[in-house]
């Protein structure tokens, strides 16, 4: 990624528009009213221009407007149409903005599941010469949702379960590399499917600060944010009606807590053992891999007096199977997803091709499984699910469909039957759309601010 350009981009105003007369096109409309911004981003994009920035976000016109579930924020959020994608416009004052800015592009440098900074806009001002609020616009993170659009009806108690799951996750990937976020809740969180969990991704860092580490203070105040918080909008959900009766909202808000805890001690704990059972060292290194984790660095310590070891893992990094799945196939997956995928490409290898290197399996495996699944999935239900969370479902499909027939089925008969019988019938979480009923969306929608 390039370091931060910051540009100053002035228009003379023109002839906007005066009574009786029609804008000379919009082209001309957007250079009579741009005034002089400042743009503090990665990389100029001139698509940014054609945005209304003389307009508050509360004035902006449908036709700059993407349709994305938009809930109750403290700040105004709209999304809008930026060339092929679609980006998050928040309103705020500059120094946060411009904080929030450099803390997302850092967090990505770290390789931490966030949205994608864009750009810091500032020196907006109304056609009036009155001052707007300066912005921070991000990009919108594609196959994502808010946790209360994943249910438009009702949240299942477990799916709530999966759900902190995957934000305890994000906590701990954000300690374990010195990131106090100081706003931790399931609202400023948006969450992809993977592979029958949740991956969970940061969006609002406005009150976050990176630290070469963290105190364990800090980490308990940012555990006790989350636990207030999670309990707060699970009771919110519960009024609504939008989880099961048989839900605790406090209850389930501790969850987060012993979910967290367990993970950090399986990462930092140090654990000792006998000299005889120096098999544990490769034991625990594989339990961290299959939490996704890999060890880079580990200390021994053999204590003389007692015949024991000690083993600390120092230096532990998440995406262990998405590297693993990237480096046999170029593939890019969430983490479960590329485990999943990793599983069936194993016993592909295993089935056809025992005595052929990994890698050579490894694209084959792609060229006749995972690129036949792709391909098969009509035009019209791209927009269902990502490749990947597509690809896992229609092995699970298949494996459901061949244990209930007792025969191996064709992956060509489960992967129609998966489209037909389960992919159609899906919503598009490309980007779900905001129905006619706008209340009812506001409920379900929830609230973050980018």
């Amino acid at each position: 990624m390039t370091d931060s350009t910051q540009a100053n981009w002035h228009n003379e105003p023109t002839d906007y528009e005066q009574p009786g007369k029609l804008p000379r096109s919009r082209s001309a409309l957007n250079e009579g009213s741009l005034g002089s911004l400042n743009i503090l981003a990665a990389a100029t994009d001139p698509e940014l221009l054609d945005l209304p920035w003389h307009l508050a976000l509360e004035e902006w016109p449908a036709e700059n407007l993407a349709a994305l579930p938009r809930g109750i924020s403290r700040h105004i959020v709209r999304f809008a149409h930026l060339g092929g994608s679609v980006i998050a416009v928040k309103e705020t004052s500059e120094h946060i903005a411009r904080h929030e800015y450099h803390m997302l592009r850092k967090l990505q440098r770290l390789d931490v599941p966030c949205v994608e900074p864009v750009a810091v806009i500032s020196g907006r001002k109304s056609l009036d010469g009155a001052d707007l609020n300066p912005v921070l616009v991000t990009r919108h993170l594609k196959f994502s949702m808010p946790y209360r659009a994943l249910f438009s009806q009702m949240l299942r108690k477990d799916t709530l379960t999966r759900l902190i799951d995957a934000q305890a996750l994000l906590l701990v990937r954000l300690h374990l590399i010195g990131f106090y976020w100081g706003d931790v809740s399931l609202s400023n969180t948006l969450f992809r499917r993977d592979a029958g969990a949740f991956a969970a991704y940061l969006v609002d860092a406005e009150t976050g600060e990176l630290y070469p580490e963290l105190s364990n203070g800090q980490r308990e105040y940012d555990l006790e944010i989350a636990r207030v918080n999670i309990a707060g909008e699970l009771m919110d959900l519960a009024e609504g009606g939008l989880i099961e009766e048989k839900v605790d909202p406090l209850a389930t808000s501790e969850l987060i807590m012993d979910s967290y805890r367990r993970l950090w001690a399986e990462l930092t704990e140090q654990e000792s053992f006998e000299l005889g059972e120096r098999w544990r060292v490769n034991a625990r290194i594989r339990r961290l891999n299959e939490l996704g984790f890999d060890v880079e660095e580990y200390a021994i310590k053999t204590v003389s007096e007692t015949s024991q070891i000690q083993l600390q893992p120092k230096v532990v990094d998440a995406g262990h199977h998405s590297r693993r799945l990237i480096r046999l196939t170029g593939i890019d997956a969430q983490e479960n997803q590329a485990r999943r995928l990793l599983n069936d490409m194993d016993a592909y290898r295993a089935d056809n091709n025992p005595g052929v290197d990994e890698e050579i399996s490894a694209h084959q495996w792609v060229a006749h499984v995972f690129e036949p699944i792709v391909r098969a999935v009509p035009r019209e239900l791209g927009g269902k699910l990502e490749p990947a969370e597509v690809v896992h479902e229609v092995l699970e499909h298949r494996w459901y469909m061949s244990e209930k027939q007792d025969r191996n089925v064709p992956l060509a008969e489960a992967v129609q039957s998966y489209l037909d019988s389960v992919l159609r019938h899906r919503r598009d979480e490309a980007a779900i759309m905001l129905t006619a009923d706008t209340k009812t969306m506001d409920i379900i929608t929830g609230s973050n601010d980018s």
